[in-house]
């Protein structure tokens, strides 16, 4: 097979499945199921990726101390909430804003923290 043979094959199978979610009864409401199952399975593989990642570098973690460490777990939590509460808080111009503030000082938290961690 050609690759544009393929490329017309793997088209007409994806607007054949938007057909289907379109035009058969329940068929966004399977797409809403599907979209659901994935998103779980991707919040399950950051939980796993962030688990290995702690059990890793446990040591690291340990070494930075209290305060680094608390600034760490800190700017995990706050990073968590926003990335939660990003859709309700861009419902206005404010809360939007202060979403951005949030995410900034995140990140910079988490760049001091990494910082201190690389001096000696």
């Amino acid at each position: 097979m050609t690759d544009h043979v393929k490329t017309a094959r793997n088209v007409a199978i994806i607007l054949l499945i938007a057909a289907a979610v379109q035009f058969l009864p329940g068929g966004s409401q399977a797409a809403n199921t599907f979209a659901a199952v994935l998103s779980v399975i991707f919040a399950a593989g950051f939980a796993y990726m962030g688990v290995r990642l702690y059990r890793e570098r446990r040591v690291d973690i340990y070494g930075l101390g209290d305060r680094q460490r608390g600034l760490l777990y800190g700017a995990l939590a706050v990073g968590v909430f926003a990335a939660a509460a990003q859709s309700r808080m861009w419902q206005t111009g404010f809360g939007e804003f202060v979403w951005f503030v949030l995410v900034g000082m995140v990140v910079y938290t988490l760049v001091a923290v990494y910082r201190y961690a690389r001096t000696y």
